[in-house]
């Protein structure tokens, strides 16, 4: 909590500095913080079917994604398959967490197929990245029932999450190999390509407030626009860098390290609290090479993972009175 609140407090401090609109920072924290207060409560009192019905919901929302955004000109031609795959992968998440907290056998077996068929679910709705987020998901739910110690698993995911970040700060610093970089530019659109060089020197420009949050999108600037662009560089990486400056990077990163040790320390099953840390890594890497974040819809499903996964199991009632 103190960490979400100093993202809050240096959005605004931010956005003093430059008359900025912080709203959107706020808005986001809110809805972590209230995913995870209801994730926190729902998860000790129904530690199965809360997170069986927030796959079901995730699954949901992933399909009717187009309808809950202002239109279909907000997203295209970056965004909504950022939003898709980071949903699809929450909800894999969410539905491996209450098959491995399941005691009785076939339910177990029926949770781990409902999480199994969000998994082609990503293909049909023509979400590669959805697809392949929420298998890595589910093969490192498998893997993870054998293991006893989570420490090393949990420490991968945050080397993968770095990995990622550094890729996507190198590419737009132009420092990857020509080769390399053609390769993820062709992946990623020129396009995204450029607007991401351009927010790395409004940056380098601005490396300590940077330019106000909600500001990116007016400044203008060289990268090509498009009918349909919107002036941001989808990747949350970069955008903080850009809007609120390196101390803002840090306090998100510094929250995300927290959440996966407080994973590490979670009384959940070391299963679910790897399912839970791959499924928010996952949303990680959607959200440094795309405009996830911009969604309630996947911060309040972040909340309520991290809530379902450290969430203290309610004590029941003893069933011999105690003298």
């Amino acid at each position: 909590m103190i960490l979400l609140g100093a993202c809050a407090a240096w959005s605004l401090v931010a956005a003093a500095a430059h008359d900025g609109r912080p709203e959107g920072v706020l808005l986001a924290v809110l809805a972590v913080t209230a995913g995870h207060a209801a994730g926190r409560v729902s998860g000790a009192l129904l530690p199965v079917a809360a997170p069986c019905a927030g796959a079901v919901a995730g699954l949901a929302l992933a399909v009717a994604l187009p309808g809950l955004s202002a239109g279909p000109r907000y997203a295209a031609p970056l965004g909504h398959a950022g939003a898709t795959a980071a949903l699809l992968a929450l909800a894999t998440g969410a539905g491996c967490c209450a098959a491995w907290s399941a005691s009785v056998p076939w339910l177990r077996l029926l949770l781990r197929v409902l999480a199994a068929g969000i998994v082609p679910a990503g293909a049909v709705l023509g979400s590669t990245a959805g697809c392949a987020a929420s298998a890595a998901v589910l093969l490192c739910s498998l893997a993870a029932g054998p293991v006893s110690r989570r420490g090393g698993w949990l420490l991968g995911l945050a080397v993968a999450s770095a990995l990622v970040a550094g890729a996507t700060w190198a590419l737009a610093s132009d420092v990857l190999p020509g080769g390399l970089a053609g390769a993820v530019e062709g992946r990623l659109t020129g396009h995204r390509a450029a607007l991401w060089q351009e927010t790395l020197r409004l940056a380098g420009r601005n490396p300590v407030l940077g330019v106000g949050p909600g500001r990116l999108g007016g400044l203008g600037g060289t990268a090509p626009q498009t009918p349909f662009a919107d002036g941001r560089p989808h990747s949350a990486l970069l955008q903080l860098a850009a809007e609120q400056g390196l101390i803002g990077v840090f306090l998100v990163a510094a929250a995300f390290c927290w959440v996966l040790h407080a994973l590490w320390r979670s009384p959940r099953s070391t299963p679910v609290a790897v399912t839970a840390g791959a499924a928010l890594t996952a949303l990680a890497v959607c959200a440094t090479v795309s405009n996830a974040l911009s969604f309630t819809t996947v911060t309040v499903g972040a909340g309520l993972l991290a809530g379902w996964a450290t969430a203290w199991p309610w004590p029941r009632p003893s069933a011999e009175p105690r003298l």
